[in-house]
C-alpha cells in the first residue's frame, strides 16, 4: 500500500434516477425510481428521496410500489445513461492513464500514475477539481474517495454520499476501520456477515482480533487470508487501465411464467440473435455458448458448450442454444431466460458449419442449408411504444416525456432540462403530432469561442507567468 492518498474512486450518486431528475425538472426533490416496471422487475436505482422511504437497488419493484407508492416509475434509458458515463470516464482519463471502470457510474483511478497528485493535499485539490468539473459538464454529482489502496477508496467514496469528498489519510485507517460493521468490507455479504456474526464478530476491528487462524476456520483458507488481510487495511490491488470482458450475455424476465415449449425455443433463438448482435457491435466472437433458465419455483439452470473455435454467426449460436435447451426440464413454466457466449476473442473461426455439426455430434452434408432464423415476435412500431419516462416531440407542445399510457391514452408532460416544470396533456396513442425522440442534453454546450482574427505573427503573445 503506498504512502499517500493517491487512489480515487468516483461513485456517481444514484445515478440513473439522478440523470432522470435532471432531465425532468418536475421530478427534482421528488423519490424517483428506476427499473422494470412489469410485476417481476426490480430496481436499477433509487433516488436517495426514495431511499428514505426505504427503497434500495435489486428490491422487487412490487415491494418498491408498496413503500412509496407516490413516486415516480421509471423505465431505465440507457442510451443516454452511457453517454453521460462516456463524458464523465473522459473526465477521469485526462487525469490519468490509469483509469479503471467497474460500472457505468463507478470507477478507480490511480492519480500518482498521472502525474496528478503524489500526496494528501495535491489529492484533495484533484478530487475537488474533479467534482466540479463533473457537475460543470453533465449537470450531475458524484462522491469521491480518496486513499492509498483501492479498498479504501472505496470506503472513502461510501462516506462521502451524497455529493461529497473523503480522504483517509495514511496511518489512520486501522483506527478508522475497527468500529465499522463487518459489511463494510467488500466481499463480506449477508450469508458471510451472519455467519460471522454467529460468531460473535460484528465490526471490522473484532475480525483483525479473532485472527487469521480463526477466520481461516469460519470461512475457508482464501476467504479468511483474504478477510483478515482487508480487516488489517491491507490492500495492494493495482488500478488496471483495461478490464478484459470474459463474457457477452442477454436475458429477459418474463411478467407470466412461459409454458409453452415451442414459445420457449422460439424465445432462446431471439435472445441468441440479440445476443451476437452485441457481440459483433463489441467487435468480439466467443466458444463457449451458455444458456440460463430460471424455473417458476426460482431455481436457477446454466447449461454451456464449447465449440471448436470462436464464432459471431447467429445462426450457430442459435442451434447450440437450442440444443442445450433440449436438456432441460420446463415443464412447469419458465420466468427468465438467457443467452450468453463466453471464451471471446477478437477473430472468428472460419468454418462456423463444421463448428456447429462438431457441438452437436453430427455431420452436415456438403450444400445442406441451416434452418432460418426464427422471427422475433411482432413489435409495436417503436413511436407507438409509450414506455414510462423516455422521450416524446408533439408538433404543437414540442419536447416532453411520457409520464404513463393505457386504454388508448397517453399522458405526456412539456419540458426540458433547462425548463421550468412543465404541463401535462393527455393525447391518443395514435395521435400523428405525437413522436418518439431522442432525449436533450443535460447540460447546454458552452457557445464556440471565436476564431482569431489574422495571421498567427500578428495576434498579441500570450501573457508571461506570474514569477513564483
Amino acid at each position: 500500500m503506498r504512502s499517500a492518498p493517491t487512489i480515487l474512486h468516483l461513485d456517481m450518486d444514484a445515478f440513473y434516477a439522478s440523470v432522470e431528475q435532471a432531465s425532468k425538472p418536475s421530478l427534482r426533490g421528488k423519490a424517483v425510481i428506476v427499473g422494470g416496471l412489469g410485476p417481476r422487475g426490480v430496481v436499477a436505482t433509487a433516488s436517495y428521496e426514495a431511499r428514505v422511504l426505504g427503497v434500495h437497488s435489486a428490491m422487487p419493484m412490487s415491494q418498491a410500489r408498496r413503500l412509496a407508492p407516490n413516486a415516480a416509475y421509471l423505465m431505465p434509458r440507457f442510451a443516454l445513461y452511457r453517454s453521460i458515463s462516456d463524458q464523465v470516464m473522459a473526465l477521469l482519463r485526462a487525469l490519468s492513464p490509469l483509469v479503471e471502470p467497474l460500472s457505468l457510474d463507478e470507477a478507480f483511478v490511480d492519480l500518482e500514475a498521472g502525474g496528478t497528485a503524489w500526496d494528501e493535499r495535491s489529492a484533495r485539490l484533484v478530487g475537488a477539481k474533479l467534482r466540479a468539473d463533473i457537475r460543470a459538464v453533465t449537470g450531475l454529482t458524484g462522491s469521491v474517495g480518496l486513499a492509498a489502496s483501492k479498498m479504501l477508496a472505496k470506503i472513502a467514496s461510501e462516506q462521502a454520499k451524497p455529493d461529497g469528498l473523503v480522504v483517509i489519510e495514511p496511518g489512520t485507517e486501522r483506527a478508522m476501520l475497527e468500529p465499522m460493521p463487518v459489511r463494510t468490507l467488500p466481499g463480506v455479504g449477508p450469508a458471510t456477515g451472519d455467519h460471522l456474526r454467529r460468531a460473535g464478530i460484528h465490526t471490522v476491528g473484532e475480525i483483525a482480533e479473532a485472527g487469521e487462524d480463526e477466520l481461516v476456520r469460519l470461512l475457508g483458507k482464501a476467504h479468511g487470508h483474504a478477510l483478515y488481510a482487508m480487516a488489517l487495511a491491507r490492500d495492494d490491488r493495482p488500478v488496471v487501465a483495461e478490464r478484459e470482458t470474459k463474457s457477452v450475455s442477454v436475458e429477459d424476465t418474463y411478467d407470466v411464467d412461459i409454458h409453452d415449449r415451442v414459445r420457449v425455443g422460439l424465445e432462446v433463438q431471439r435472445l441468441a440473435d440479440r445476443c451476437v448482435r452485441r457481440l459483433r457491435g463489441a467487435g468480439l466472437s466467443g466458444r463457449t455458448i451458455v444458456l440460463k433458465v430460471r424455473r417458476y419455483d426460482f431455481s436457477t439452470l446454466t447449461r454451456s458448450e464449447t465449440l471448436r473455435g470462436p464464432t459471431d454467426d447467429p445462426a450457430v449460436v442459435r442451434e447450440a442454444a437450442a440444443r442445450l435447451l433440449d436438456s432441460v426440464d420446463t415443464t412447469g413454466g419458465v420466468r427468465l431466460l438467457g443467452v450468453g457466449v463466453s471464451g471471446l476473442a477478437d477473430y472468428t473461426q472460419e468454418d462456423l458449419f463444421a463448428q456447429a455439426a462438431g457441438g452437436a455430434g453430427e455431420e452436415v452434408a456438403e450444400g445442406e442449408e441451416s434452418e432460418p432464423a426464427p422471427e422475433a415476435r411482432p413489435e409495436v412500431p417503436e413511436e407507438r411504444r409509450w414506455t414510462a419516462g423516455h422521450d416524446v416531440r408533439h408538433t404543437a407542445y414540442g419536447h416532453g416525456w411520457v409520464q404513463g399510457s393505457g386504454l388508448g391514452r397517453v399522458t405526456v408532460r412539456f419540458e426540458t432540462p433547462g425548463s421550468a416544470p412543465g404541463r401535462v396533456k393527455t393525447f391518443r396513442v395514435d395521435d400523428p403530432a405525437l413522436e418518439a425522440a431522442d432525449p436533450l442534453p443535460l447540460v447546454e454546450a458552452p457557445p464556440a469561442l471565436p476564431e482569431p482574427m489574422g495571421p498567427p505573427e500578428m495576434l498579441p503573445p500570450p501573457p508571461r507567468p506570474l514569477e513564483a
